[in-house]
């Protein structure tokens, strides 16, 4: 095993970085203050290929590993959690178009996805389909050469400012194979989209509740086959999980930036905090636990590009322990401020409040632990 990064990762990383300190960081406070969603830099993003960063290059896509893209994201990152974590969702819409669309509708939007053109937003989420997501009750049924959507989805991100839907819904029976994929032009006839939500962080991107009533979706937008859609979403799912994981380590890595600063600067008692020992001890628990969240953060993404039987419990380790360290490290960093880091001055208390959902979304840590159990527990099972 090699850990150090080669030269192409780390010119992807040098380019990730300058764009956020440049792009990103200067105006994260302000967009997360007004809730506004920075359409323009998405679409700067995408003509450096970060809108598309695993899409394969026959869609104008980048077609780089899963690792690759989680250095990039980390990097991003550091300058907004909020804004980078949408653009994480899509990249994922848009390699799942590219991967299990028609040719005609990938020809259709997938290199105007890639560039950033055109936005998307990932719709599986049902106000009653959370964790149990096998169980949604949107549907789709067949009628002639199209397909008629009704049902309801809820904590879309992008929804309501974005041009492009994956969505998945019910053709069959109860339960996950019962469940399709279809691509959906986010501007039909049907589809009505709720108030945005006030939310407790993420504010970079808007959330919405998305409602689909008698919505005409042709028969080539079909994603795979009939009953993939279950299938198409857990593989989108692992990828996801790293890259929220990814979301949460760069995060925290700027928190402890930030915080290293702030120590070397600020005395009390007449001396820097950088000089109380009870202080150096906490920064350096900070720094190892996010080594090593890191670290199992880029394994994971190792296995998921090398078709690892057991990818989907790696991805499911590092999202569970990687968000919860993140969420660990900024809290911590935010007390290492005192007041200072409860005041939206410093940064600290958005980095709290943005890495907190990462703990929900993606699969709740809860589901985490289920999936890595049962295969821990399963009958005949190995050593991980």
């Amino acid at each position: 095993m090699n850990f150090e990064l080669n030269e192409d990762q780390v010119a992807f990383a040098d380019m990730a970085r300058a764009f956020a300190q440049n792009e990103l960081e200067p105006h994260a406070a302000e967009w997360d203050q007004t809730s506004f969603f920075p359409v323009d830099v998405i679409r700067k993003a995408g003509e450096l290929g970060f809108c598309s960063l695993y899409a394969p290059e026959s869609v104008g896509g980048l077609g780089l590993s899963r690792l690759d893209a989680s250095i990039i994201f980390e990097q991003l990152s550091m300058g907004c959690t909020s804004t980078t974590a949408y653009l994480t969702i899509h990249n994922m819409v848009t390699w799942m178009l590219a991967d299990f669309g028609m040719p005609e509708v990938v020809e259709q939007w997938g290199e105007k996805l890639a560039t950033g053109e055109l936005l998307g937003s990932y719709c599986l989420t049902e106000p009653n389909a959370g964790s149990d997501a096998a169980s949604l009750k949107t549907t789709a049924k067949r009628d002639g050469d199209h397909y008629v959507l009704n049902g309801s989805k809820m904590f879309i991100s992008g929804a309501g400012s974005t041009d492009f839907l994956v969505v998945m819904a019910r053709t069959g029976g109860e339960g996950a194979k019962g469940v399709s994929a279809f691509a959906v032009d986010a501007n039909s006839d049907g589809i009505s989209y709720g108030r945005k939500e006030e939310k407790m962080g993420w504010n970079s991107q808007p959330t919405r509740m998305i409602t689909f009533e008698e919505v005409r979706v042709p028969a080539n937008h079909l994603l795979g086959n009939e009953g993939d859609g279950f299938k198409i979403a857990m593989k989108g799912l692992d990828g996801g999980r790293i890259n929220i994981a990814t979301c949460s380590i760069g995060t925290a890595q700027q928190a402890i930036n930030k915080a290293r600063e702030y120590m070397l600067e600020r005395k009390q008692f007449g001396k820097r905090l950088a000089e109380f020992q009870a202080l150096q001890f906490r920064l350096a628990d900070m720094v190892t636990e996010l080594v090593a969240a890191r670290q199992l953060v880029r394994m994971a993404a190792v296995k998921l590009d090398a078709g690892h039987a057991d990818a989907t419990t790696y991805c499911a380790m590092a999202k569970r322990f990687a968000t919860d360290v993140g969420f660990k490290v900024c809290d911590e960093a935010l007390q290492l401020y005192g007041g200072n880091g409860y005041i939206k001055e410093y940064p600290m208390e958005r980095y709290v409040r943005d890495t907190r959902v990462h703990r929900i979304l993606e699969g709740t840590n809860e589901i985490m632990r289920l999936i890595i159990s049962r295969r821990v527990l399963a009958e005949g099972a190995t050593e991980l």
